[in-house]
């Protein structure tokens, strides 16, 4: 009759948490790290607790905890870093994970290191993405946590890795960009991007060739802008020098992504040429800037917030399952007709 009855909230002090997690625990009402419910239930055990949850309401093993996403500073530069983060993180939360941000400077990855301030004892997983050096990934994969990759170094795509790996479809959505030119007319066509930048260029430098290869039109070096990726991309008059270094511009241009896109025909339009009649342009990414440019440029448009949603799947399964065959994702990429080509 004198013994005092133990409470949520008797657990919850002698844990350090407040009665909100240890209720959540008892009452299979929403996610908790396991390792937080280990201790809950052994100290629960401990005090003498006599009301434990029934399996059935208890949360899934290995369910909580934080997800680490690694990427170079420029992932929130551009819409697609930005949706993609929306979208992965509602999901990841949405299962009782958290997303935690770290960018990776070009010391660390040089380095092949971790942020100093990720504490991999509370990390679930870790999500990789635009991060376009193979030792670094290979470190990152090396650590036996659970891992995904959005695009990555030239030539990922055709390696062995033992993770999952996600990225958007680039071959078929050039192909049929470049074939729009090439029906309308065009007979010399150049390339613009560095095409060992990433895996994703490389295989739009492919899609191009492979698109002249099939009209058996040669493609010609000096008609293209293949130099190393960097700021100079964005100059315009690195820009011009690019263009009148030509023996003679070729009647459209295949750009690598939005950006590159929009400087050239910033440039082309200094020359006086015009835009489609005299130089076609397309691009890559379904950027904003392509509605808004003008005129409203030819680019394939890539469901950055599918990637997102792909990638927390993928990652929350790896999770769950460790033990399944790693899998590669490719979302779809959609031409969209401008009034950059004819």
């Amino acid at each position: 009759m004198g013994i005092k009855r133990v409470t949520m909230q008797n657990i919850a002090d002698a844990c350090g948490l407040s009665r909100n997690t240890v209720s959540k625990i008892f009452n299979g009402r929403g996610a908790v790290p396991d390792a937080t419910r280990k201790l809950v239930l052994q100290k629960a055990q401990e005090l003498g607790y006599g009301q434990f949850p029934e399996e059935s309401a208890a949360a899934p093993e290995n369910v909580g905890g934080n997800v680490a996403l690694l990427t170079d500073h420029k992932l929130l530069s551009h819409h697609f870093g930005a949706r993609f983060i929306t979208s992965f993180t509602d999901s990841i939360c949405r299962s009782g994970y958290m997303m935690q941000m770290y960018e990776i400077s070009r010391e660390e990855i040089a380095a092949k290191k971790l942020p100093p301030h990720l504490n991999l004892a509370d990390t679930a997983a870790i999500l990789c993405i635009e991060l376009f050096d193979k030792a670094y990934q290979d470190m990152v994969v090396a650590l036996g946590i659970p891992c995904v990759f959005v695009d990555g170094y030239v030539n990922v795509s055709h390696a062995i890795m033992d993770c999952d790996f996600v990225t958007m479809e680039n071959l078929a959505a050039v192909i049929a960009m470049t074939n729009r030119m090439l029906a309308a007319g065009a007979t010399r066509l150049g390339f613009v991007g560095d095409k060992n930048h990433c895996d994703s260029f490389s295989i739009r430098w492919n899609g191009f060739r492979a698109a002249m290869a099939a009209a058996e039109r040669p493609v010609e070096p000096a008609l293209c802008i293949l130099a190393p990726d960097g700021p100079e991309y964005g100059d315009a008059e690195w820009l011009l020098r690019a263009l009148e270094a030509m023996p003679a511009l070729p009647d459209g241009f295949v750009c690598a992504n939005d950006y590159l896109a929009i400087h050239l025909m910033s440039a082309l339009k200094r020359l006086g040429l015009r835009i489609p009649e005299d130089v076609m342009v397309t691009g890559f990414d379904g950027s904003p800037e392509a509605e808004v440019v003008e005129p409203k440029l030819t680019t394939a448009r890539i469901d950055s917030i599918a990637i997102g949603r792909v990638a927390a799947a993928l990652l929350l399964d790896r999770i769950q399952h460790p033990e399944k065959p790693f899998r590669r994702m490719i979302t779809s990429s959609d031409p969209v007709w401008g009034g950059t080509t004819r």
